[in-house]
């Protein structure tokens, strides 16, 4: 399997774990995006995880046309900027539209494409073209050995630093499954898989008009997901998601961040 490099400290597939995390959504408060970067910065420095801060400036795929989607494409990418460059992290956030591709690159270290977009070829092909990491999160729609389709568009397109991400699987109306055996099958098409631990528990629509979730199996399945081999662990987290503009009901709070971190951490190191 190909080790794939964001940067001199920063390898997925290595020997170290790397958690991506931080809020669904960059907020107005900006308070908010840097407390939490920050702190999670120190944990995982106090665990000897590698890091990388995600955060989106938009959520295209509201239940809701009214539902909060983000600050938008500017803003969002000066905050962005300001994380990187004042708490030295590499960025993580994701992409919906072939135009964003080279502007958001110019900010971010790692291009994330949505689950819902993971086939979009235009997408991973200007993802490709910019020549950073890209991260094709599964879609709850597909097998997962039909992402090595996904993958050879952004190897046909000059690019060799892929990543996949398992976010759970369409089951039945308003639910997600984790089929646990997708992580070494994602594998075995030679690429570093993460898995997202907090998406995973959402409820499609459940709340009407927006989604819900089930926040308390997080811990769980992050930790069986590193038993069944995971490279890196994707959380959403926020000092408050009870008050949250989206995605509130499956992020972790905080103050919780280190407790889980550190028994995924434990698992990752046995196991390797």
């Amino acid at each position: 399997m190909n080790k794939i490099k964001v940067n001199e400290n920063i390898v997925f597939g290595g020997d170290k774990l790397v958690i991506v995390g931080g809020p669904c959504a960059i907020e107005d408060d900006i308070s908010i995006t840097m407390k939490t970067a920050e702190e999670l910065k120190k944990i995982t420095s106090e665990l000897n995880i590698s890091y990388i801060f995600k955060a989106s400036f938009d959520k295209a795929n509201r239940s809701s046309i009214t539902s909060y989607r983000g600050v938008g494409l500017d803003k969002g990418l000066e905050i962005l900027n300001k994380v990187k460059t004042e708490l030295e992290l590499p960025i993580l956030t994701d992409i919906h539209e072939t135009t964003q591709a080279k502007v958001v690159a110019e900010v971010a270290d790692v291009l994330q494409i949505p689950a819902f977009l993971c086939r979009q070829t235009d997408l991973l092909v200007a993802a490709a073209k910019t020549g950073k990491v890209v991260n094709i999160k599964k879609g709850q729609f597909l097998a997962p050995n039909q992402m090595k389709n996904s993958a050879k568009k952004v190897l046909d397109s000059g690019n060799n630093k892929i990543i996949f991400t398992e976010r759970g699987t369409t089951f039945g109306y308003g639910n997600l499954v984790v089929d646990m055996r997708a992580i070494p099958i994602m594998r075995e098409i030679g690429y570093p898989v993460m898995f997202d631990a907090t998406h995973s528990v959402q409820l499609p629509g459940g709340a009407g008009t927006s989604t819900s979730g089930e926040r308390q199996y997080v811990p769980m399945l992050a930790k069986c997901a590193i038993t069944a081999g995971a490279d890196a662990l994707f959380f959403e987290v926020h000092p408050n998601p009870d008050n949250a503009p989206c995605d509130g009901p499956n992020m972790i709070f905080l103050k919780d961040a280190k407790d889980i971190f550190a028994k995924c951490n434990e698992l990752f190191n046995i196991k390797r």
